[in-house]
């Protein structure tokens, strides 16, 4: 879940809260029925912000763990390429250095 989507969530069930406890506040009840309404509510509330975050948590977790392996796939990739790109330069540089010991022992028989 993204972040506006979070936030629009967590507004709406505050919005939902406010609301049913409003509704409790203004019902034609006793004041400890009224009470006893609000404790329940507050508590279901509680727990459902409590369960929100608790799967919150666990999609972070799950999305990092995946974001880690993405990782790693990508940095072993790199890795393989520099590598064959090192190996690449080290043979012409092997080459190079050939050609060169050749003309220097060229060089050194007419001098």
């Amino acid at each position: 879940m993204d972040t506006a989507n979070k936030n629009a969530f967590y507004a709406l069930l505050t919005g939902a809260a406010i609301g049913g406890v409003l509704g409790v506040l203004f019902a034609p009840d006793r004041g400890s029925k009224t009470r006893e309404k609000i404790k329940a509510k507050t508590l279901e509330t509680t727990h459902d912000l409590g369960e929100k975050m608790k799967h919150a948590r666990e999609d972070l977790a799950k999305a990092a763990a995946e974001k880690k392996v993405e990782f790693e796939h990508k940095m072993e990739e790199v890795v393989d390429k520099l590598s064959h790109r090192a190996d690449d330069i080290m043979v012409n540089l092997e080459e190079r250095l050939e050609t060169l010991r050749k003309k220097n022992a060229r060089l050194q028989k007419s001098s």
